[in-house]
């Protein structure tokens, strides 16, 4: 049986960072799941790459089409921003196993469809501090910056991931990215583990 790995944490804990470092190692041949987003397309993502990008229009057709697993919707200063997962032939975990990244409320909702047996959590932590400080750089670097968005999520991933939610969701190994490599290292033997 086939598994889902499935990275998360709050904004700037570099989920992102650990996520395509497995993906481009081919870690246990874990086959990615792309997910999809309303958001405007940022500077140095390619479609298809980070997320499948479309628009409203789009998401209501999907939603319709009953193929949406998951999604969130997010009242940004920039306007509604939806995430979604499809299942849209990417996930077969009864095939192979794959590797995700997203939120703890996105985890919850992979879970609900495909069975916590199938689920590898692997919940990334990181001081606030230091976080809103790579947030800051993450933002800086942007030809128009989105300060106002980037502390609005900032402060929605302390209700988003609390205590209780992460507790109600059955996560129980956390990891802690103080060191980029040792937490690389950390996460590959769970995974292995769990396979």
């Amino acid at each position: 049986m086939g598994k889902i790995v499935y990275l998360m944490g709050k904004s700037s804990t570099g989920k992102d960072t650990l996520y395509k470092r497995l993906v481009q190692e081919n870690f246990l041949n874990l086959k990615r799941i792309i997910p999809y987003t309303t958001r405007p397309i940022r500077a140095g993502e390619k479609n298809g790459v980070e997320y499948y990008f479309t628009d409203e229009e789009g998401f209501q057709k999907e939603l319709a089409s009953g193929r949406v697993i998951e999604h969130r919707a997010y009242q940004t200063y920039h306007g509604l921003w939806r995430y979604f997962t499809l299942d849209d032939g990417q996930i077969l975990p009864e095939k192979q196993s794959c590797i995700g990244i997203g939120t703890l409320q996105a985890y919850e909702s992979i879970r609900d469809y495909f069975g916590a047996e199938r689920m590898v959590p692997v919940l990334i932590e990181l001081d606030d501090g230091e976080r809103l400080q790579r947030a800051l750089e993450r933002e800086k670097m942007q030809k128009t910056p989105k300060y106002e968005e980037m502390c609005r999520r900032f402060l929605a991933d302390s209700e988003d991931f609390a205590e209780e939610k992460i507790e109600r969701a059955g996560i129980r190994r956390r990891f802690r990215n103080d060191d980029l490599e040792n937490c690389l290292k950390e996460i590959r033997e769970y995974i292995a583990e769990r396979l």
